[in-house]
């Protein structure tokens, strides 16, 4: 694998755009190899969601200072579209409905899309035929529009499914976790551990409050984030600590250090 990192953060400051208010980014460094399972953590209100936002170029939030390097290149001078095509994957927390618009065309547009190239529609059945094979779902669920009236089991499934036909470099999961049961859990954890042992060059950042994700994808690191920094790194063992002492002692700490990585 290169030795020049995915995804590399140095000093990243950011806030909401057009507000007077301070920064929810206050120095985030961090780095992500090839192939590397990442995951982030932090509770509420840390910044892990407006990280996730920045990288995919949300222009609700204003950079304040630092730098993103994309696979070397500068990402934050890279318009959204750009960075999706380069290969940059957000799972969001709360996908959108869009009626009218089944997820096989949806697809097949991002899949056009990202390759910039017209994208045969035999080709493009086999191939998403394959990929909810892989993924365990009936084809029947490509007929549907995307995520009108689906379940939150199912919204998070669709974004399995588009990571699946997009391939993407590297994959930021948004709180994936959120609002599932434990069964919806497990099948969208095999997804992406089903993905990610297909495609060993997949970085992914998933980014959660809770071990329970992390009983069902192991990570390679883990991260926690606190108050708009990441204050700790460590491996696996790291979330279990967190799951038993929580959050306190780093939200006591006046001044949090940024840890790099």
């Amino acid at each position: 694998m290169s030795d020049t990192p995915v995804l590399r953060i140095v000093n990243l400051k950011a806030k909401v755009a057009d507000e007077e208010a301070p920064e929810i980014l206050r120095g985030v460094n961090l780095e992500l190899g090839r192939g590397e399972m990442h995951a982030l953590m932090g509770p509420n209100g840390s910044g892990k969601s407006t990280l996730a936002k920045v990288l995919a170029g949300h222009p609700g939030y204003e950079i304040t200072s630092g730098e993103v390097f994309y696979r070397g290149e500068l990402l934050l001078e890279l318009d959204p579209d750009e960075r999706a095509r380069k290969g940059l994957f957000l799972a969001f927390q709360y996908p959108v409905d869009i009626p009218g618009v089944s997820i096989a065309n949806f697809l097949r547009t991002a899949l056009q899309a990202r390759s910039e190239k017209e994208v045969d529609i035999f080709e493009f059945q086999d191939l998403l035929l394959e990929r909810m094979e892989l993924l365990g779902m009936d084809a029947s669920f490509a007929e549907r529009a995307v995520n009108d009236g689906f379940s939150g089991g199912e919204k998070k499934r669709n974004e399995i499914l588009q990571m699946a036909v997009l391939q993407p470099e590297l994959a930021v999961m948004d709180e994936t976790d959120s609002g599932l049961d434990i069964d919806a859990l497990k099948i969208v954890a095999t997804g992406v551990n089903t993905l990610h042992a297909e495609r060993r060059d997949m970085t992914v950042l998933l980014i959660t409050h809770y071990q329970r994700m992390l009983n069902h994808i192991v990570p390679d690191f883990v991260h926690v984030m606190i108050r708009g920094q990441i204050v700790r790194s460590g491996g696996p063992e790291l979330a279990l600590e967190l799951e038993e002492e929580g959050y306190r002692i780093y939200q006591e700490a006046e001044q949090p250090e940024p840890a790099r990585v």
